[in-house]
Formats: structure tokens, sequence, C-alpha cells
């Protein structure tokens, strides 16, 4: 990444819990090329959410409406507030119309409100991270039968044509 490589990370690829279960390099990988720490929390069950633009001008999101509905997804948060991080371009953060987010059964697994950012850029790299990519599964019957789909969603498959199109030559098409 370093050397000018192209990087598009979904859900887990940016999940820790320690820093003990973590390659060698980690700390580079969640601090300076994510820029957000390790995780946190995440709401439970995978529900959707409304996901606000907050930058309509990059390549990636130039063509998403201010505010869309996402799939349903488990959303995570981050040790960093990613709003105090220069080199960090926030695209998309979970618009306050979501609260309450989740459906628990645990009261933590619920976000009743708070800043959320959901899909980034690192000004030093080509890089983008998205959270989404966790259906919804059928866990309590035993049956794992997936109930949702991520890339079943029109404006999210944008979103991620147009980061692919981004990385891969610097611009999305029209």
């Amino acid at each position: 990444m370093e050397h000018g490589g192209a990087w598009m990370g979904f859900h887990f690829a940016a999940f820790a819990l320690t820093p003990s279960s973590c390659p060698q390099n980690w700390d580079w990988y969640r601090e300076t090329f994510l820029g957000s720490g390790q995780y946190v929390s995440n709401t439970w069950r995978p529900t959707a959410a409304v996901l606000r633009v907050e930058d309509a001008d990059h390549p990636a999101t130039r063509h998403l409406p201010k505010t869309f509905t996402s799939s349903p997804n488990e959303w995570y948060r981050w040790e960093h507030d990613l709003r105090t991080n220069a080199n960090i371009k926030i695209l998309l953060s979970v618009d306050p119309a979501s609260f309450p987010l989740g459906t628990g059964p645990k009261p933590w697994e619920i976000w009743h409100s708070g800043y959320y950012p959901v899909v980034w850029a690192n000004k030093n790299f080509r890089m983008i991270y998205v959270n989404m990519g966790h259906n919804d599964i059928d866990y309590e019957h035993n049956s794992n039968r997936e109930l949702s789909f991520t890339f079943k969603n029109e404006i999210q498959n944008r979103l991620i044509l147009d980061s692919l199109l981004w990385l891969g030559n610097g611009k999305a098409t029209d």
C-alpha cells in the first residue's frame, strides 16, 4: 500500500478484538492505514440503516443520493473518532434517522445515538473501507438460512462499483 497499491476492505477486514490476536504489523494497519484503531462494539442483529453521504464530491459517492437505506448489516463502532484524523476522509455515516439501530437481545447491541462512520478513505493511500458485508442469517433456528443479501441493494452496489473504478483508474465513470 505504501508503494501505490489499491485496496478495498469490507466489514470484517477491519475487525480485531485484541492486539495479541493480530499479525505483527496490525498496529500500522489499524492506526495508520484504517485510522480506526480497534473494534469496540457492534449492533446486532443485522438491520438496515439510513446512510448519509458525507462527501458527495468523492468519485465513490458522487452518484449516490444524499441519504439512502442500506441492506441489513451488522454495524461496527471503532476506538478512534475518525473525524479527528486529518488523513481520513469519511464518505458515509449512519444517519440519525436510523436510531435506534439494532434489535439486541443485548442492550449494548442497540445504538440510540452517536456518530458512526461506515465508509471511509485514507488520503495517504489508495484505499476504501466499507463496513457493509454481513448478511442477516437465521442463527436462532439453526438453519443458517440467509435472510438478506448485502449486494441486493442498487445504491450500495453503485457505491461499490464506483469505488472499484476509482481504485482502478482514479475516477468513477458517468
